[in-house]
């Protein structure tokens, strides 16, 4: 499975609450982790179906992380799983798997099997789910996984997601973890009457979640929130019309004057913690601003939207942002601060670095900030966050934009 959400920012809460439960059995200490993840990130964040919360509380998560990367199984973050692929964060996980509406007699259909997470927390949901993998090492390594663990209801094969499954169609069910520019025609036609399926589109760096729902033959679409899903293979990548320049590094929608049809969820910009859209008459750019508030020290209140970045090409990128403050107070850990991070990526995600401009604090009117950030030169993409990282307070931001610098 390939990972949309990028929530690093929780780093520092994470290696400081592992830290804390590090000396309990492995059992007891996995159990606990997964009840605080389902409690603090998955429901918090939104997901309400009773069953989908348990089944994210009993799939062990860390069987399909790599070995050092275990301590951070139960945080809402992406982590890389090899061949330039990563296991999804929890939430997104959870709340793909809320939008198919799972039943006991469902035949699932999973483009994308990476880990095997998902088709594990899927599995007592559903009679039965059929997950495809393209790059062997990844779905040798997850079937090994699933049938080790026990997931009988659970067939995997090596092949072209993007071509389905056609001895075992029609499947109810549809999920999709990687993001093609459009919709496969193979999937259509696999997908049962009435049958919904979920999957990211769009360009490289601008997706959209959405679900599909068959009737009549035809699909319906509805837009369920932007995100941001690597897509399935390198040939799938470079079979991209819209190809992104890493020489050009931007904010889309820095303003937050565009939303979702029928939401107030910004467009361009995914995975959103405690904001919201808010009109008012006098603000630095448009109409619209984005508003992030926490009272909960250590509780994430932020968004995040990727860009391209090369990092051969660009030596420094300049962040300017206008914010608006309001009891901005530091959490409980010293990280724990408004700010503004960058997180760049090479060109397989295994590679990284973050850095930062702020942090704010107390109370203020609208202001102009902006800094400067050192580009690696081995930097293909990036992440950015805008954020209260724990801090609680009323953060107010509008205006954000990037530039490149050249090299």
């Amino acid at each position: 499975m390939s990972a949309p959400r990028h929530a690093w920012a929780v780093f520092a809460t994470a290696v400081a609450t592992y830290g804390a439960i590090a000396g309990e059995p492995p059992a007891d200490r996995y159990a606990a982790a997964r009840e605080r993840m389902v409690r603090d990130d998955i429901a918090a964040g939104g997901v309400v179906d009773p069953r989908v919360l348990e089944a994210m509380r009993l799939t062990p998560r860390h069987e399909f992380v790599p070995a050092g990367q275990r301590h951070l199984a139960y945080f809402d973050m992406s982590l890389p799983i090899g061949e330039a692929q990563t296991i999804s964060g929890p939430f997104v996980v959870a709340s793909m798997t809320e939008h198919l509406e799972p039943k006991p007699t469902d035949r699932v259909l999973e483009i994308g099997t990476g880990s095997g997470y998902q088709a594990a927390v899927l599995s007592p949901l559903v009679g039965m789910v059929y997950s495809i993998e393209i790059h062997e090492p990844l779905g040798t390594r997850a079937a090994r996984t699933l049938a080790r663990l026990g997931y009988r209801n659970v067939v995997t094969k090596v092949g072209d997601g993007f071509l389905g499954w056609p001895e075992h169609a029609p499947f109810d069910k549809i999920i999709v973890t990687c993001s093609p520019e459009k919709v496969p025609q193979p999937l259509v036609d696999q997908l049962a009457e009435g049958g919904r399926m979920v999957i990211p589109l769009g360009e490289r760096f601008d997706q959209t979640l959405v679900l599909l729902t068959k009737r009549n033959g035809e699909l319906t679409r509805e837009a369920i929130a932007s995100t941001l899903f690597v897509p399935m293979t390198g040939q799938a990548e470079d079979a991209r019309q819209v190809q992104p320049d890493g020489g050009r590094p931007a904010v889309r929608n820095g303003g937050f004057e565009s939303a979702l049809p029928e939401s107030r969820q910004p467009a361009a910009w995914y995975y959103g913690r405690q904001m919201e859209l808010v009109e008012e008459a006098a603000v630095p750019e448009g109409k619209w601003f984005l508003r992030l508030a926490n009272d909960q020290p250590g509780r994430p209140a932020q968004v995040f939207q990727g860009f391209p970045v090369d990092g051969s090409r660009v030596g420094k990128v300049r962040i300017a942002a206008w914010l608006r403050g309001d009891r901005l107070q530091a959490g409980v850990a010293a990280a724990e601060v408004p700010g503004i991070t960058v997180r760049f990526q090479d060109e397989t995600r295994s590679r990284s670095s973050v850095a930062r401009i702020g942090p704010w604090e107390g109370t203020f009117a609208w202001q102009p900030v902006e800094g400067a950030i050192v580009v690696p030169t081995w930097a293909r993409e990036a992440i950015l966050q805008v954020g209260m990282m724990g801090a609680t307070g009323r953060l107010d931001v509008d205006d954000v934009r990037i530039t490149g610098v050249d090299r």
